[in-house]
């Protein structure tokens, strides 16, 4: 693949480092030094200039490049060169954003406005690792696609779920989520078989299911899954924005949530803007703070106070405090840290530490999924199983857009197709649906189908 990156700072250059050995890579950034040590270390074109200087884009052939990526330290300057990009032909547009705000549709639609197809946060895709380390570790790390308006998430059912028991066609789910595989241990072979899910499925206690559709839907859906579940106790170090999206993403399942924050204004601030969770006034560095807010009761502690020796050594710390502590046992406790540096990564297991999240290659993982051309717009695999995630754009002229969903003659047994965002409003659809140009799909395809359902949703747009 032909790929732009717009920026080359700490994420762009390590985007770059990662990308370069198997696509065309070109950079474009403003300082000189940089652009200087991309040209005598990896193999790209990188050029001295501004990510919104139209002559230079187009001198870098923007307009025959697969993907852009607007990664520069200025939200604006990204919405506008993604935008620049796409208007000038690239294939995918992808913005990086800081503001949260700019994630709410219901002001203004950047994405929509400005042609982008997508905006990301390293902020909020680092907090969606670290929920997912505590929510269903080694499960598919998918939020949000579709622009935003469909939410995938992956929960393990507890024992008073009120959807068990039943089959998946008599659960009367919402019109606009549904269930798209089910991981199930079978206590007679010892092995984890993953499968699509089908409306004769009986879910059982333990089952690790995928749910897709509308954000507040599959919310509400969540707390069926969990009926009765305890609470588990999660604490917090830091108030930045990592801090605050992890909050907010942990606020839908059964966690209480204790974050610690050094600023006294920025602490009362999170306080009014987090009501369900409960935050603190107080210094994470210190032993003292941590035992008086008892860590060694919690069942997760994280640590993303913005620098990698704080994270560190707090996490550290609160290692050692429940490693003292008598009757206290430490493989019920994880311990999670954010570690920017990956030069650091390779001692984090020696140090007490269950796993540190690195923003910059959550990033490149992300990035990853948008190496997809045509219809695809971003792909994520079920891991440990042939099956993927696939959000596919229906395109003009496609067999998608001519016939109702139950003509398409897709693979049987193969396809699963979860959710569809038209107009940015995400519903489960019928086999009557008929799809229109620019509509969003999300489907759950077996790897050796892929290429066969993508092909129905392909068209005359690039």
């Amino acid at each position: 693949m032909r790929i732009i990156i717009l920026g080359g700072g700490t994420v762009g250059s390590w985007i770059a480092e990662t990308l370069c050995p198997d696509h065309d890579v070109t950079v474009i950034d403003t300082n000189p030094e940089v652009i200087q040590r991309l040209n005598d270390h990896f193999d790209v074109q990188a050029f001295v200039g501004s990510a919104i200087d139209s002559t230079l884009l187009f001198q870098a052939q923007t307009l025959a490049m697969d993907l852009c990526l607007a990664v520069t330290g200025d939200e604006s300057k990204n919405v506008l060169a993604a935008s620049m990009a796409k208007r000038m032909g690239c294939g995918r547009a992808v913005a990086r954003i800081h503001s949260p705000v700019m994630f709410d549709k219901s002001t203004f639609d950047y994405e929509t406005e400005f042609g982008i197809d997508r905006l990301i946060s390293l902020e909020e895709l680092t907090a969606i690792e670290l929920a997912q380390e505590i929510r269903t570790p080694g499960s598919v790390v998918v939020e949000y696609v579709a622009r935003g308006s469909i939410k995938v998430q992956s929960v393990q059912l507890s024992k008073n779920a009120k959807i068990l028991a039943t089959p998946l066609k008599e659960l009367k789910l919402p019109g606009s989520v549904r269930i798209g595989s089910i991981t199930r241990f079978d206590q007679e072979s010892q092995e984890t078989t993953t499968r699509l899910a089908n409306a004769e499925d009986v879910l059982q206690a333990d089952d690790q299911i995928l749910l897709i559709g509308d954000d507040e839907d599959v919310d509400a859906l969540l707390d069926k899954a969990l009926k009765n579940q305890k609470k588990k106790e999660v604490v917090i170090a830091g108030g930045g924005n990592v801090a605050v999206y992890l909050a907010t993403i942990l606020e839908s399942g059964p966690y209480d949530a204790i974050l610690i924050e050094r600023d006294q204004e920025r602490s009362e601030l999170l306080a009014t803007q987090l009501p369900d969770v409960t935050v603190l006034h107080a210094d994470a560095t210190y032993r003292q703070t941590l035992l008086e807010e008892h860590v060694e009761k919690t069942d997760f502690f994280v640590a993303c106070m913005g620098d990698d020796e704080s994270n560190i050594m707090t996490s550290v710390e609160v290692d050692d405090i429940v490693n003292s502590m008598p009757g206290v046992e430490r493989e019920d406790k994880t311990i999670v840290c954010v570690v920017s540096r990956p030069d650091y990564a390779q001692v984090i297991s020696r140090l007490g530490i269950n796993r540190a999240v690195s923003p910059r290659n959550v990033m490149v993982e992300q990035v990853q999924t948008f190496l997809t051309t045509g219809a695809v717009i971003s792909s994520n695999p079920l891991p440990g199983t042939d099956i993927g995630v696939y959000e596919i754009e229906v395109q003009s002229g496609s067999a998608a857009e001519e016939h109702v969903l139950v003509n398409l003659a897709l693979p049987l047994g193969k396809c699963l197709i979860a959710a569809v965002s038209s107009q940015g409003e995400a519903r489960v659809p019928r086999g009557d649906d008929h799809f229109q140009a620019g509509d969003y799909v999300v489907a759950l395809i077996h790897e050796d189908a892929v290429s066969d359902v993508v092909e129905k949703f392909s068209g005359t747009s690039r």
